[in-house]
């Protein structure tokens, strides 16, 4: 049998998504739970316009969860640590004979054993969730995030040297041996290696450099890239090195990148530093596009530009600050399952 992980522009059945648990390090107070189960809920929301939606709910969240989602959102119960279900749950593949459904269960080990994360719990989900939906669960010895792959469903795959080469997650791998897991489990034939991720997703808090705030695949032989344009970020010279790298590419078919930049939001600062705000880390549903929204003129710009890389779908902005200022976006509390083909 042959794995594939498709575009995520390719047909799905539904989204995945965690309630957030109190108690869980960006949602350690009832205030700052009620505020992230607001925005989770409003993202669940939006989805149910295009799609069904799952839930996975800690068993001691039952109650609280029905105060906030609609009962048009489906609810799995199986105990959590965190709500980052783009990075606990299984990544979903096809195999490419018969076109049934498959659920890559990662190593989850809390974003490269950060002092901060709990895990227990959340190394269950990729399993859990995969055998709820239906698929075979293809195990793997990869430490690895949903939010650190990007594909174009036909073999290319972006990652970065810092989360997949980190030695708190995969000491001793290299790229061949990255390379070669990659292409049993979700059918990569060529990789594309970037340096690194934006600063803040960089520091303490953050992934140590997941692609899905970087770039992304819109379309065969398209990128849509993050562009820092204001030289006062550290992200401008990060953004800079990505986009003089990048041309020198090409996907798993040899084709050249159409590049799109996406220029970030004028917001440079939080209360706890630079921002990593970005319009790349959006989730592609049916006829549809969920969009991260800052209240900030760029907004309506990025909104655009998605509407044109990804035509006839509907593009809808979401504020996304509450995920941002605990170390998300929307694309990283969301995981698609693609539609079987058999």
């Amino acid at each position: 049998m042959s794995w594939v992980m498709p575009s995520e522009t390719a047909p799905q059945d539904r989204v995945w998504m965690a309630f957030p648990p109190l108690g869980a390090s960006v949602f350690a107070t009832a205030a700052s739970a009620h505020e992230a189960r607001e925005a989770w809920a409003r993202v669940a929301h939006e989805i149910l316009e295009f799609e069904p939606v799952t839930m996975v709910v800690d068993p001691r969240d039952r109650q609280a969860a029905r105060k906030y989602l609609s009962d048009m959102v489906d609810v799995l119960e199986a105990p959590l640590d965190d709500a980052w279900m783009r990075d606990i749950g299984p990544t979903f593949v096809l195999d490419t004979e018969d076109g049934r459904l498959g659920a890559v269960d990662w190593v989850f080990n809390g974003w490269g054993q950060q002092d901060w994360a709990n895990w227990e719990r959340d190394t269950e989900i990729g399993a859990t969730a995969g055998l709820a939906a239906g698929a075979e669960v293809i195990g793997s010895a990869l430490v690895n995030e949903g939010g650190g792959i990007h594909v174009d469903g036909l073999g290319t795959v972006l990652v970065t040297e810092t989360v997949q080469l980190d030695p708190m997650r995969n000491p001793g791998l290299d790229k061949a041996a990255v390379e070669a897991e990659l292409a049993r489990t979700i059918g990569a034939r060529h990789v594309i290696w970037l340096p690194r991720g934006l600063t803040r997703d960089s520091e303490r808090h953050g992934t140590r450099g997941h692609v899905d705030i970087v770039a992304t695949i819109p379309a065969p032989g398209v990128l849509l890239v993050h562009a820092q344009n204001d030289a006062a970020h550290p992200d401008h010279a990060v953004t800079q090195e990505l986009l003089r790298l990048l041309p020198d590419t090409h996907d798993a078919d040899g084709r050249s990148w159409d590049i799109v930049e996406v220029p970030a939001p004028r917001a440079l600062r939080d209360r706890e530093g630079w921002v990593d705000y970005s319009y790349i880390n959006h989730l592609v549903v049916n006829d549809g596009v969920i969009a991260c929204g800052f209240g900030d003129p760029g907004d309506d710009r990025a909104r655009g530009i998605l509407a044109e890389v990804y035509p006839g779908r509907q593009v809808r902005t979401v504020d996304a600050r509450e995920f941002f200022a605990r170390g998300g976006g929307i694309h990283c509390i969301t995981q698609q399952q693609p539609s079987a083909l058999g």
